[in-house]
């Protein structure tokens, strides 16, 4: 079930049943010559799509803007402050506490929201608390990354071995290639690519990986891969998922 394409008496009839919810999050950055600007929020979208499918559990609006400043130098890339995202994911949760949620997994596509994330989870239980309340100390959220699954690493270094790179990667370009055919890009990339640069500014991130690229051969990916992504990824984290969801 989809939050956004239910009534509101479907959702409190869902609620008799679970008090689970998967939030997509991504982030809306640059992913090279080649990747698309959506990348992270296409794939955690996808992904939870399939776990929502998979465990009967309803899925909430993707939060398709992250925690990505260090990309801002490239055009079109959206980011949110660190504070902003965490009143985000503060509020969000708020309110579907209010209506009788109280596990929310977030299936993550950005590396870059992970430390927010966990920051946001930390404020929304104090905030949950000082507004007293009901179930507030039932609450619980948990972070899921597609790309950090064992499997789909696995597969990766299976397919790509050090050209996975960490940033515009052929698996993460390659499930946008599954979900969107009719969106892949071309574009001729240099055989050299920058790695191992520390990230600080936006400034100075585009200085270090001028074509936005870490390491990574997107060339490399293909639909076929996407797919074995996707479904490998959909596999582990309904799994994680489902514990996550009957644990105390």
């Amino acid at each position: 079930m989809l939050l956004h394409l239910s009534t509101w008496p479907e959702v409190e009839a869902y609620l008799q049943q679970s008090r689970g919810l998967i939030f997509p999050i991504g982030s809306t950055e640059q992913h090279g010559p080649t990747g698309l600007i959506g990348t992270d929020a296409i794939c955690a979208e996808a992904i939870a799509r399939g776990v929502g499918e998979t465990t009967q559990a309803m899925v909430g609006p993707t939060i398709n803007v992250g925690m990505a400043l260090h990309h801002t130098a490239f055009p079109g890339t959206i980011s949110l402050r660190p504070s902003t995202l965490i009143q985000v994911v503060r509020d969000y949760v708020t309110c579907l506490v209010k209506a009788g949620f109280t596990k929310f997994y977030f299936i993550n596509g950005h590396g870059g929201n992970i430390a927010t994330l966990k920051a946001a989870f930390s404020e929304t239980y104090a905030h949950l608390e000082d507004l007293q309340i009901a179930n507030a100390q039932l609450v619980q959220c948990q972070v899921g990354n597609w790309f950090m699954c064992s499997s789909v690493y696995k597969l990766a270094k299976e397919l790509y071995g050090d050209q996975e790179g960490s940033h515009a990667t052929p698996s993460e370009v390659a499930v946008t290639q599954y979900v969107y055919p009719e969106a892949i890009k071309q574009a001729p990339l240099a055989p050299e690519v920058a790695s191992g640069h520390r990230i600080y500014s936006a400034a100075d991130f585009r200085l270090h990986y001028p074509d936005g690229r870490m390491g990574s051969n997107p060339a490399l990916a293909t639909p076929e891969h996407g797919k074995q992504f996707y479904e490998l990824a959909v596999k582990e984290l309904s799994s994680n998922y489902l514990e996550f969801l009957n644990a105390e």
